[in-house]
């Protein structure tokens, strides 16, 4: 038999086959089940999600007469019944589908709205079928338009698009809506797993994950790239074995291990080691353009973990991936991943268009590396040195750019040990520690606090952590359910407004004011 691909074998043909699209079917069976049966259905999504195929689908359930030719709509087509069959195999004359990409004109969907007013040949509804509706030109838009409003009894259309933004409102408005969602990498991935046990092959569940990711939401790339894969399998005990490295080889990009490393080596400023890293996943079959969009990814996932350890519970993520992110999520400064990001962000487009990408690469990571041994400017301006110009000569090999304080600092009472978040840029922390915290007790590597408005659950464990990375010798912070003094912040809203109060009771400053009416005092500054 002629071989079959996997994204068409398994086509779903009933809604029970289609995934995560569960409103989809429950607005239909709903409507079905009452009768109300809208005359004009319009399906978004990005390709391959199944816009076509739930087209079909949909002109089964209204056409099912059922398996002893009695039946009505159903959400669950029999697929035995003479209507069902024909649909299944595109041949029903009654079901008509039509490639608006290739037939844009205002002639062909005349030509489609000449038959509209017979009645069908053998099914109960008379079924359109446009696929990418949104290249029909606007004369063949409006040529559609009357008949979409007030269409015979006996007829459904039914568009599909990806661009729905480019379809005119006044077809929008006469249309029930669906948009089909991606794919979610969980589901895919099961969905791929169901599909290799089908086809008695053994993948790894990193290389279906890796599949899932790559096809972006779509079931049909994902199928196809799966049938990629599997033709590059090897072969044991007479099943087809799928690995993750082999799939990572056919996709063109490197492992996340080795993006890691390389970033890694960037924020070292170890320049040499950087370009042997890229030279060893570019001969290994890694893109350069897909090496750039790899670090992307990973430095965009170390930021979401330092923004929020939640980030970590991705199940996506590899247990590696997970413990390289946590890691330097800990040790690299916001500033320095702020300054990656832009960096790479901007270095894509030369990759991009340059004639060696391989060497617009190189440039890159040689300007990332010796990045990495400037300070930021925030660390600048606290100094007040300028910034050093780095030479190829003395460009010593710093250690990774990490919290840039030393060991064993003394911190005499809770506003000291509050500032420390501050100058380590750890915003977060600080702004919760002076807004929404009131000191209760404080002594020598133990704090007391008690909470004004809840706070993240690891919030406690995060302070303290910092506290004995930042001095040198482990704290421990505790709630307490007595109120404790003022926060800071609101100690120096109260300092502020005592001064404002004793400035503006002075006699030359009350004597200004008179002078001049509608005056009012803004502020006060301490002299030098």
């Amino acid at each position: 038999m002629e071989y079959r691909v996997l994204a068409r074998k398994y086509r779903p043909t009933n809604f029970d086959d289609l995934i995560g699209q569960e409103a989809l079917v429950r607005t239909l069976s709903n409507a079905i089940r009452s009768g109300r049966i809208a005359h004009a259905f319009l399906l978004t999504g990005i390709r391959g999600i199944g816009k076509t195929t739930t087209a079909r689908i949909i002109a089964r359930a209204l056409n099912c007469i059922g398996e002893d030719g009695q039946g009505g709509p159903t959400i669950s087509p029999c697929g035995v019944c003479s209507n069902c069959k024909m649909i299944s195999d595109d041949r029903h004359v009654d079901v008509l589908e039509m490639d608006a990409a290739s037939h844009t004109g205002v002639g062909d969907i005349r030509d489609l709205i000449e038959t509209v007013r017979y009645l069908p040949t053998s099914a109960r509804y008379k079924i359109y079928i446009i696929d990418e509706v949104h290249m029909l030109s606007t004369p063949a838009f409006n040529a559609l338009l009357k008949t979409l409003e007030e269409p015979p009894p006996h007829v459904k259309f039914i568009f599909a698009t990806t661009e729905s933004r480019k379809i005119p409102v006044t077809i929008l408005s006469r249309c029930q809506r669906f948009d089909l969602k991606r794919i979610d990498i969980q589901m895919l991935s099961a969905h791929l797993a169901r599909t290799c046990e089908k086809e008695q092959v053994d993948a790894e569940a990193e290389a279906l994950q890796v599949i899932a990711i790559a096809a972006e939401g779509s079931v049909r790339d994902s199928l196809s790239l799966l049938d990629q894969a599997i033709a590059r399998g090897t072969e044991k005990d007479g099943r087809i074995q799928v690995e993750a490295l082999s799939v990572r080889q056919m996709l063109g990009s490197a492992d996340n291990t080795a993006t890691f490393r390389l970033i890694e080596l960037l924020f070292s400023g170890d320049i040499n080691g950087a370009l042997e890293e890229v030279r060893k996943q570019y001969h290994d079959g890694a893109d350069p353009l897909l090496i750039v969009q790899d670090a992307l990814e990973v430095s965009h996932l170390i930021t979401r973990v330092k923004v929020s350890p939640a980030a970590l519970a991705d199940f996506s993520l590899s247990e590696h991936d997970r413990k390289a992110a946590q890691s330097m999520a800990e040790r690299v400064s916001m500033a320095v991943l702020a300054r990656l990001w832009q960096m790479m962000l901007k270095g894509i487009s030369e990759v991009r268009i340059a004639p060696s990408p391989l060497a617009a690469l190189e440039m890159l990571l040689v300007r990332v590396a010796y990045a990495a041994q400037l300070p930021t400017p925030a660390e600048v301006i606290r100094s007040g040195d300028s910034v050093p110009a780095p030479t190829v000569a003395a460009a010593p090999k710093p250690e990774v750019t990490l919290v840039t304080n030393k060991p064993a600092v003394t911190i005499a009472n809770f506003e000291e040990a509050v500032a420390l978040f501050e100058k380590n840029r750890e915003i977060l922390l600080y702004t919760h520690l002076r807004q929404d915290v009131s000191p209760v007790q404080f002594e020598a590597g133990r704090i007391s606090i008690h909470l004004k408005t809840p706070l993240p659950r690891d919030f406690t464990a995060r302070v303290a952590d910092c506290l004995t990375r930042w001095t040198g010798q482990p704290w421990k912070l505790s709630l307490s359910e007595q109120a404790g003094a003022a926060s800071l912040h609101e100690q120096a809203t109260a300092r502020k407004t005592q001064a404002m109060e004793q400035v503006s009771a002075h006699p030359l400053v009350a004597s200004v004011l008179d002078e001049f009416p509608g005056a009012k005092l803004v502020g006060v500054e301490s002299g030098s």
